[in-house]
């Protein structure tokens, strides 16, 4: 009798089972549905990409070249930089930038720092924070047009609220836009006013985002304050500040609805006529929208080489 085998023996394959098949995966529904996920995002990607470039990047272009052309007769010919010499030559050039400036300083000093003290203000209520940023946020929500008009009620000499508010308080009175000393004041506090909205909840958000354990070891170490806002506030808020300080400088050099609603533009004796409002004369006063492109142009490159400066110091800072 023989031993049984220690081996396994494998059963024969029935004829009615059905081989197994080696192989790569079919991918079937989850590699058509990812198909379709990724169409869809392109297909936004390739909207927005085409927005910027109709809206953005084309008009960027076509300011390069005719800033390099002149358009005469239905003629289109290139004229090097006769364009930048006429800018250049022009008195109202360098008052424009001078004011334009100007107007920047006044607003870093108004727009930037008080947005910043409401937002401190608003963040130390314990109740209806919610109103209070409303209550901010309705001036931004204005349509521009509407908001300069009603500092221009504001500021009629005749009949204007503020003048009334000084009569009644037995001070002079001023002629707040036709005062060549102050008519850049009147609408720098226009401005800041019809855009600190933005601005002020944006650092609300930054504040609230502050540990409040930092505050509480502040207070025990006996600081005030003033010294908390400057040793905690301050440096928790410093990428932020750091940002709104350059998209500040940005929009105050590009400064043109508030001269040209409340004073004409040039303002008097040209002291309103800003940057933007001498590009906007060139090209629909004048019809020369070869000077007009030349100057903006400058302003594009003076920016574009303020905001990289601003970045690499910044980035030195982190380092």
């Amino acid at each position: 009798m023989s031993a049984p085998s220690l081996t396994p023996s494998k059963a024969a394959p029935s004829r009615h089972s059905t081989p197994r098949q080696e192989g790569p995966a079919v991918p079937g529904g989850a590699f058509a549905k990812s198909l379709r996920r990724n169409l869809t995002a392109h297909a936004f990607l390739i909207g927005a990409v085409l927005c910027f470039a109709v809206f953005s990047w084309y008009p960027m272009v076509r300011e390069f070249l005719l800033a390099f052309q002149k358009t005469e007769s239905g003629r289109t010919v290139w004229v090097g930089l006769d364009n930048f010499t006429t800018v250049f030559n022009d008195p109202a050039f360098w008052q424009a930038w001078g004011n334009t400036l100007w107007f920047t300083a006044l607003a870093l000093v108004l727009g930037f720092a008080v947005p910043f003290v409401l937002a401190i203000t608003i963040n130390e209520f314990r109740h209806g924070k919610g109103y209070l940023r409303l209550l901010v946020y309705l001036p931004v929500m204005l349509p521009p047009v509407a908001a300069v008009l009603l500092f221009q009620y504001l500021y009629d000499p005749g009949y204007g609220l503020l003048n009334e508010l000084l009569s009644f308080l037995h001070l002079p009175e001023q002629q707040w836009l036709q005062d060549a000393d102050i008519a850049m004041f009147a609408l720098v506090i226009a401005s800041t006013w019809m855009n600190m909205g933005g601005a002020t909840l944006i650092y609300l958000a930054a504040l609230q985002g502050i540990p409040g354990e930092l505050y509480e070891a502040a207070e025990l170490d006996g600081a005030g304050l003033f010294r908390k806002i400057w040793h905690v506030t301050v440096p928790q808020t410093r990428l932020i500040l750091s940002l709104m300080f350059l998209m500040q400088i940005i929009a105050t050099m590009q400064v043109f609805v508030e001269p040209f609603l409340l004073t004409g533009g040039a303002g008097p004796e040209g002291s309103t006529t800003t940057v933007v409002y001498l590009i906007y004369q060139y090209a629909f006063n004048f019809n020369n929208y070869g000077a007009a492109a030349a100057l903006g142009l400058l302003l594009l490159v003076l920016l574009a080489g303020f905001s990289a400066a601003y970045a690499k110091l910044s980035r030195s800072e982190d380092a």
